[in-house]
């Protein structure tokens, strides 16, 4: 038998989210400075830069984790690195290479909490179930799920949506009934969803940062020929059409290195 304490009681820290045995905790403030970077640490608490971690309670059910991702555990648990041999070993390092994820995901199952890496990122909860046949990741979005969850890496259906899309190649699915957590770039508050019901949705950029499996991506002319492309000044979009649902992220590209560049050149 064990006993957290001062960790869910803290007053610095609340919970965000909660599906499926995991919960989203978030530290309100950065305590954990010195005179030289309080400054920095008050102000990154004022505008939603905070620390935030998953917790799992593992009640003899079993998660699979992004590799690297376990920070503590405590209790009956144990780790499967899920590798049946060298093939399938060298099979797993090929796909996680192409889609920027770990080459391997262990998974974890038996009876505690698991505790994973902090991280600055917002962690998004997801019921894959949802999402009309599965959902399709950018890329490094995964962080963990509930180990019933399919994961397959689907490929896009022709090399020029890659290039002229921005986008990888290759990309994660997941599909079947369960939770996935998702490292996200911006927050909830600040990601917009569209459902498409035999319809499409054209955007300019890589700013869709989940997607269901069931809906085709096409990179495509904003007009009909390339003159009148080049004229709007937006030339190639990416293109989802069918039925289905998209993530999109319309301020990812605003990182801080981005928005020190623009102050730098103004």
């Amino acid at each position: 038998m064990y006993r957290i304490n001062n960790l869910f009681e803290n007053d610095d820290v609340k919970i965000t989210d909660e599906r499926a045995g995991m919960k989203v905790i978030e530290y309100k403030r950065d305590l954990s400075v010195m005179p030289y970077n309080a400054e920095t640490a008050f102000f990154s608490a004022k505008m939603n830069v905070r620390k935030r971690q998953l917790v799992i309670e593992l009640d003899g059910n079993e998660y699979t984790l992004s590799a690297g991702a376990m920070q503590w555990m405590v209790g009956n648990v144990e780790a499967a690195a899920d590798v049946k041999g060298v093939g399938d070993f060298l099979g797993k390092a090929i796909k996680g290479s192409v889609t920027k994820e770990g080459a391997v995901k262990p998974k974890y199952r038996g009876k505690g909490t698991l505790v994973l890496e902090p991280t600055y990122k917002h962690i998004l909860l997801e019921d894959v179930g949802a999402w009309n046949g599965g959902i399709v990741l950018d890329d490094g979005l995964f962080l963990a799920c509930e180990a019933r969850l399919k994961q397959n890496v689907v490929m896009r259906s022709n090399l020029s949506s890659a290039v002229l899309g921005k986008e990888g190649l290759f990309n994660l699915k997941l599909s079947g009934s369960g939770i996935v957590a998702l490292e996200s770039p911006v927050p909830r508050e600040e990601l917009v969803e569209i459902e498409l019901e035999n319809d499409v949705i054209k955007i300019d950029g890589n700013f869709a940062i989940a997607w269901s499996d069931s809906l085709g991506f096409t990179v495509e002319k904003t007009t009909k020929s390339l003159i009148g492309s080049a004229a709007s000044g937006e030339g190639f979009v990416n293109v989802y059409r069918g039925t289905g649902k998209v993530l999109l992220a319309p301020v990812k590209d605003l990182t801080a290195g981005t928005v020190a560049s623009l102050i730098k050149n103004n």
